[in-house]
């Protein structure tokens, strides 16, 4: 723990005292320098240019600067940091004019959850949303004659929960791919039909998908595209975590308005209060999380 200078908003700024923030696999990774190519981002040795960690937030504006007119003084917002990160912190400054992924992008807080709940929802969320997206969900007008399937491998993870409810709100029919202790977790949240891999495997003899999303990647998994492909329909479309996406403000306005609607709502699994964020992060590194990891920052 370390005092910091407040900061000050520029002219295309607010400033928004924390509420709350997460611990997602972004903040500990960039801690741990893993992969290692992440030395070179932020320092050989020691961090560099990233120094406070947080990399999404919930939080109400105590100051704006002199060209912001969205928001004002005593708006409740959530925001992701963009790559600057930052969160982990009680004020951070968020440049309004132009966000974009990479410098952060904000929006008023849906008014039905709590600071902790809303805090969870910009880097899963804004994942899930854009990368479905790629196959077609939510684009353009749907066809009620003609139901999709999708097959979500990591469905219990802070993606894989909103691709879940994201999906279902486009009118699909979900199978969830998950641990046996979050098989009734991921039915509760919309999964039609819920595999557990570790007592079956989940390519099916007769059965393909419209969709596969790998909800966890790569990287996480060590599971390559081809073991997916003999479950992928000869039209279908494959989706990975993996893939880069752009998010902007309208998608997370977009959030907002399905879990307004009940239709979308973020999965936590455990809280930790500000002092504790060290304990949360040895919690989510074990690659176990359910949902979202939240930090309360103010109360």
């Amino acid at each position: 723990m370390a005092e910091l200078a407040k900061p000050s908003p520029k002219d295309d700024e607010i400033l928004v005292k924390v509420y709350a923030t997460t611990v997602t696999a972004g903040d500990w990774r960039m801690r741990k320098a893993d992969p290692v190519f992440v030395r070179l981002i932020n320092g050989l040795f020691r961090p560099r240019k990233i120094k406070v960690l947080g990399f999404e937030l919930a939080g109400v504006v105590e100051s704006a600067g002199k060209n912001v007119e969205k928001f004002k003084v005593g708006d409740e917002v959530f925001a992701s940091c963009g790559f600057k990160f930052g969160a982990y912190a009680e004020y951070k400054c968020l440049r309004i004019i132009d966000n974009n992924e990479k410098k952060g992008i904000v929006a008023l807080k849906p008014s039905n959850i709590s600071f902790e709940e809303a805090a969870a929802v910009p880097i899963g969320g804004l994942t899930a949303l854009n990368i479905l997206r790629k196959a077609g969900l939510g684009v353009g007008a749907a066809n009620p004659d003609i139901t999709k399937t999708i097959l979500i491998y990591g469905a219990s993870g802070s993606v894989g929960t909103y691709a879940i409810q994201i999906a279902k709100h486009y009118g699909v029919e979900v199978t969830a791919v998950c641990s046996t202790s979050n098989l009734e977790m991921v039915k509760s949240i919309g999964a039609d039909r819920a595999l557990d891999y570790t007592r079956e495997d989940f390519i099916e003899p007769g059965v393909k998908y419209d969709i596969i999303f790998d909800a966890v990647g790569k990287m996480m998994t060590g599971i390559p595209k081809s073991a997916f492909m003999e479950a992928l329909a000869i039209d279908g479309k494959w989706l990975t975590v993996d893939m880069g996406h752009k998010d902007n403000e309208g998608d997370l306005i977009t959030l907002k308005e399905m879990i307004e609607e009940g239709s979308v709502k973020p999965v936590i699994d455990r809280r930790y209060t500000f002092e504790e964020i060290p304990k949360a992060h040895k919690y989510v590194e074990q690659k176990h999380k359910k949902g979202n990891v939240v930090i309360s920052v103010a109360t």
